[in-house]
């Protein structure tokens, strides 16, 4: 999927979160800065474009380690452990990542080092991810919307 697309499934799931989460600054910051970081495996990405995530990318292969829920879980408990207030935030811009990339055609392999992979027929770019993302941001408006009037 395309970043934009990310962008606006890890909004989605922050709108629907939102009432139910302490920190909001916090929560809205660290998850959308997490739906960046799966993708910095490749130097196609915002991120990975960058030179210090440039070894990363010499050591892990695009949508492998990092493309998966063990890769997630390992870091969602090192900051629940070390800095909790941030944990719920990476773990639902991670997983939202990985939730979008799961139903494209390249899929991932959630449970790195199980080669098992997870894929649907979602072309990234296509037209299929055009009208998902057209519809998510309708519905992100009228969530947004709803919160403003509703207090």
């Amino acid at each position: 999927m395309l970043i934009k697309t990310h962008l606006m499934i890890t909004l989605f799931f922050i709108l629907i979160l939102l009432p139910f989460v302490s920190y909001k600054i916090i929560f809205i910051i660290i998850a959308l800065l997490a739906t960046y970081i799966p993708d910095i495996d490749t130097n196609n990405s915002k991120l990975g474009k960058k030179i210090i995530f440039r070894p990363l990318q010499f050591f892990a292969r695009h949508r492998g380690a990092f493309h998966s829920f063990t890769f997630l879980f390992l870091i969602t408990f090192i900051f629940l452990m070390f800095i909790p207030r941030i944990a719920l935030g990476f773990f639902v811009g991670y997983a939202s990542h990985l939730f979008a990339d799961s139903l494209t055609i390249s899929g991932i392999i959630p449970f790195f080092p199980w080669k098992r992979k997870s894929s649907g027929g979602i072309r990234t770019g296509g037209r299929t991810e055009r009208i998902l993302f057209f519809i998510l941001l309708v519905i992100n408006l009228l969530l947004i919307v709803r919160y403003i009037f509703a207090n």
